[in-house]
């Protein structure tokens, strides 16, 4: 089963883009694909895919619910389809309170004397629900900061896909990517492995191809570079798609360099595989 978390303490929209369009690329290659949106911004995928949910409904079944122990139903009941015939579990407003709703539901255990561990939480309901025998394929999206939503997406999935950003700030970033990992490593107890680094929006100046030099050379994985594509990309927050869906129903004519990164989509997605299925 492949399962990791795309990641960057950077944040922004192009963490949730890659994450959407890897789990669309995945999808054309036959695997059964499972995405959950940890993420209680309102800009999250789940936003970025038009996935109905009531977010604002504290009365609502949500995934921070399972997390601590308070569903009102079953746990497939949360997943919803989309047209990239991927599945998502919607984000809901309930994940901003989850570190405090986490504390709760551990006080509460440790008076019952009850093992509760809240970064290990989604690991535990994914496995209760059987969702390792449904899908051969789920990602993570969690918030750019430090938290219970990365902890226990990183506890879930055990790796990493991590997007950059070719300037000063991005490559400083990139530079950390260890201390990140050993942080991580040191707060959940277990390695965590890098799939791959995915540079992206590089342009063509040469200081941006320094840049993507000199994040090759500090002997991260990274299969593929994405271009600068601000128009194909804020399309799709715009139709709230995916690239793949956008290219083949929003542009009335090819453009061979859009093709050309989805082409590098699909190219990274199988590295992915390749990697993470070993």
């Amino acid at each position: 089963m492949l399962t990791y978390t795309t990641y960057s303490e950077a944040g922004g929209v192009g963490k949730t883009t890659l994450t959407a369009n890897l789990a669309d690329a995945h999808t054309q290659q036959g695997r059964d694909v499972l995405v959950i949106d940890l993420d209680p911004q309102q800009g999250s995928l789940t936003y970025l895919l038009g996935i109905p949910a009531s977010r604002d409904d504290g009365e609502a079944d949500n995934i921070a619910r399972h997390l601590i122990d308070r569903p009102k139903g079953a746990f497939s009941d949360l997943i919803q389809d989309t047209p990239y015939d991927f599945d998502v579990i919607p984000s809901h407003d309930m994940l901003e309170n989850l570190p405090q709703l986490l504390t709760k539901a551990q006080e509460i255990a440790e008076d019952l004397d009850e093992e509760f561990a809240p970064n290990d939480q989604l690991r535990q309901v994914l496995s209760a629900a059987g969702i390792p025998d449904k899908y051969d394929t789920v990602i993570v999206d969690p918030p750019a900061t430090a938290g219970p939503q990365l902890y226990n997406a990183v506890s879930a999935t055990r790796s990493l896909v991590l997007p950059v950003e070719p300037t000063g700030k991005g490559i400083q970033s990139v530079e950390g990517l260890e201390d990140m990992v050993v942080n991580l490593e040191d707060t959940l107890g277990f390695n965590v492995g890098i799939l791959a680094v995915v540079p992206n929006g590089i342009g063509s100046t040469s200081n941006q191809e320094q840049y993507l030099a000199e994040i090759q050379d500090l002997g991260y994985d990274a299969p593929v570079a994405l271009r600068d594509r601000s128009s194909l990309f804020e399309g799709c927050w715009d139709q709230q798609c995916t690239a793949f869906y956008y290219v083949g129903y929003h542009r009335s004519g090819r453009r061979d360099y859009e093709v050309e990164t989805l082409d590098k989509l699909r190219d990274l997605a199988a590295h992915i595989e390749e990697v993470g299925d070993q």
